[in-house]
This record gives structure tokens, C-alpha cells and sequence, in this order.
């Protein structure tokens, strides 16, 4: 049964720390499917992880391009948007997002809701969500076997 762990995000700083730890327990790489609805934090969270590794790019959201790619942080990061692509679109690029699961990559896939369930292979979902009071609660579950147990590191902070 996948472990998940969720944290309450008060505010930006709260998320830059979230973010911190984060990027500590993914320099082996990681492909990650994010959740959420527009405005929710998908795009910060990536920036912020970003930050932590080091990434000398400026970090923006794919949503026009499908995907940007990040080579100058400690490990090479991908980021995807499948919102344009929607359902038929994610078929065209399936074989790709398997490529970029695979290595010392660090792969975002936001929208990833789009995918009809085409990522069969280990992942982690972010499920970034709203509060009442306009905090953030993200969510994280490794999907397969969490070789390098972010989940469990994750809660161990």
C-alpha cells in the first residue's frame, strides 16, 4: 500500500521549505505528476525546487511550449504541461514521458490529469490543493516502489 504524506503550506516561506526538502530527496531523480486546479501552487512548487537545485534558468510554467527543460542545476530538470495537449494530445507524447522517467532526471508533469493513467511506471503524485484560510495542502504519494523513499523522508521532517 503507497504511503502518502501530507503538509500545510501557511504561507510562501512554508512552501520554500517544503520545497528545500524536497529537492534534498530527489537528486537521484524522480518523475513527479502534479495535481491541482489553476492557481493552486503547481507552477511555484516547481520554481521553488528548482531554486533548491540550483537551477540557473529562469523557471517558467510549459503551458504554451508542452515542456521546458533545465540543464544548469544539480541535476537536469524537465518540466511538462498537459493542459493544451488534453486527452488525445497526451497519446502523441506517451513515449517521451516514459524517457524522461527513467535516469538521474528530474521530471514535473503538470496537469497530469490529462494523462488517462498513461504513466504506468513509478512516479509521485503532488496533489496540490486550497485551504479555507488560503494556505496550500500538498499532498505527496509515491505510485510503485519508492526506491529512494521521498514519502517516508518527507515525513520524516
Amino acid at each position: 500500500m503507497a504511503k502518502a504524506y501530507s503538509k500545510k503550506c501557511n504561507s510562501l516561506e512554508d512552501t520554500k521549505v517544503l520545497a528545500n526538502k524536497f529537492a534534498k530527496l530527489v537528486l537521484n531523480g524522480c518523475f513527479v505528476s502534479l495535481y491541482g486546479e489553476i492557481g493552486a501552487g503547481k507552477t511555484a512548487f516547481v520554481k521553488l525546487v528548482a531554486d533548491a537545485l540550483e537551477v540557473k534558468e529562469h523557471v517558467t510554467s510549459p503551458t504554451f511550449v508542452i515542456l521546458n527543460e533545465y540543464h544548469s542545476g544539480l541535476i537536469p530538470m524537465y518540466h511538462f504541461d498537459l493542459y493544451r495537449l488534453e486527452n488525445e494530445g497526451v497519446k502523441t507524447i506517451t513515449d517521451e514521458l516514459r524517457e524522461y522517467s527513467e535516469g538521474k532526471n528530474l521530471t514535473f508533469v503538470e496537469w497530469a490529469e490529462f494523462s488517462q493513467n498513461e504513466m504506468p511506471f513509478d512516479h509521485l503524485k503532488i496533489n496540490v490543493t486550497y485551504s479555507d484560510d488560503d494556505s496550500r495542502i500538498y499532498t505527496f504519494e509515491y505510485i510503485g516502489e519508492d526506491k529512494n523513499n521521498i514519502v517516508e523522508g518527507l515525513m520524516g521532517c
